[in-house]
């Protein structure tokens, strides 16, 4: 059993369909009408799910490629009533989505035998960086691991503070500093510390925000480097944090990201407060990146392992 089985539990499923009521009230609210009554797929009802996706934020390329599946499976089979049509468009968005070859992380033990497992956070100021850093300490507790964490998002003072009083709520070690500090000491510390302590896990956070991209990126190298001299495979995990709210803009950060550093997995957040929750699925197919972890509330405990078939079965739901 993975350490994170405990994310499939019924309830998280009720938050998760809690958490895409927004989306799914533009997405198939447009569909339903144009669908309703008609016996075959025409250009009409095509153009209606293509500005459906559309709203939802799933991006023109993977909506593109949506519209190709469907007409490909419309040519086979002529006769489309409103049932069998909601059905092929579910299973062909389920089918883009698992044809990524990512593992679903409810059957990945995340750190793979690994002790300590590192995992440096990514994302700019805004995002819900540092809260998904706490909410995930917190499940990791949960979970019976050892966690610390690490403050090395140095440039500014409230960042720093915000980790803090996560650690505190969490009640988990935090590795801190000054602000304006060398934020690769401090990843550098809290790699030393876990060692001595025998923890399970470390979190990094980082900077949110340099002057400019080469700056981003030479930060980010430095950390990376540092921490190596520690243990020399670490970090195991680069995630990036991205907000959903923001539809397209988070996959433009997403791509700014990865020409910073090696992103590994994507944590989004806000679902729950936006109906641009098909940038799940752009995301997805554009980077093929697994997208590890989802946030559906503002609880501690609304941050959910992302599963692609549970998520498509609730968007249709």
């Amino acid at each position: 059993m993975g350490i994170f089985d405990f994310f499939s539990k019924k309830e998280h499923k009720e938050d998760l369909n809690k958490g895409l009521e927004k989306t799914k009230e533009g997405f198939f609210s447009k569909i339903a009408k144009a669908v309703a009554g008609k016996t075959t797929v025409d250009e009409d009802l095509l153009d209606t799910v293509e500005e459906a996706l559309m709203s939802a934020d799933v991006g023109l390329e993977t909506v593109v490629k949506i519209i190709a599946r469907i007409e490909k499976r419309v040519a086979i089979d002529k006769y489309v009533g409103e049932g069998q049509f909601m059905k092929m468009l579910k299973e062909e968005i389920q089918e883009l989505l698992l044809e990524n070859k990512t593992s679903d992380l409810s059957s990945f033990d995340i750190s793979n035998g690994v002790k300590p497992y590192v995992i440096m956070v990514v994302g700019i100021n805004g995002v819900g960086k540092t809260t998904t850093i706490g909410k995930l300490a917190y499940q990791l507790k949960l979970a019976g691991k050892d966690v610390i964490l690490g403050a090395a998002d140095t440039f500014r003072a409230a960042a720093i503070e915000q980790l803090d009083v996560w650690a505190k709520r969490v009640d988990v070690p935090i590795i801190k500093k000054q602000m304006g500090s060398d934020p690769a000491s401090v990843a550098y510390d809290t790699l030393e510390s876990a060692k001595a302590r025998g923890n399970d896990i470390i979190i990094i956070d980082t900077a949110g925000r340099l002057h400019n991209k080469l700056g981003l990126m030479n930060e980010l190298t430095k950390v990376k480097n540092v921490m190596k001299k520690v243990f020399p495979d670490a970090p195991h995990e680069v995630l990036l944090v991205l907000d959903a709210s923001t539809g397209q803009n988070a996959i433009i950060q997403a791509r700014e990201f990865m020409k910073a550093t090696e992103v590994t997995a994507i944590a989004l957040t806000k679902l729950d407060g936006t109906a641009k929750g098909g940038v799940v699925l752009g995301i997805s197919d554009q980077f093929k990146i697994p997208i590890k972890f989802i946030g559906v509330g503002e609880g501690i405990d609304k941050l959910q392992v992302f599963n692609r078939k549970e998520f498509v079965d609730s968007l249709f739901s």
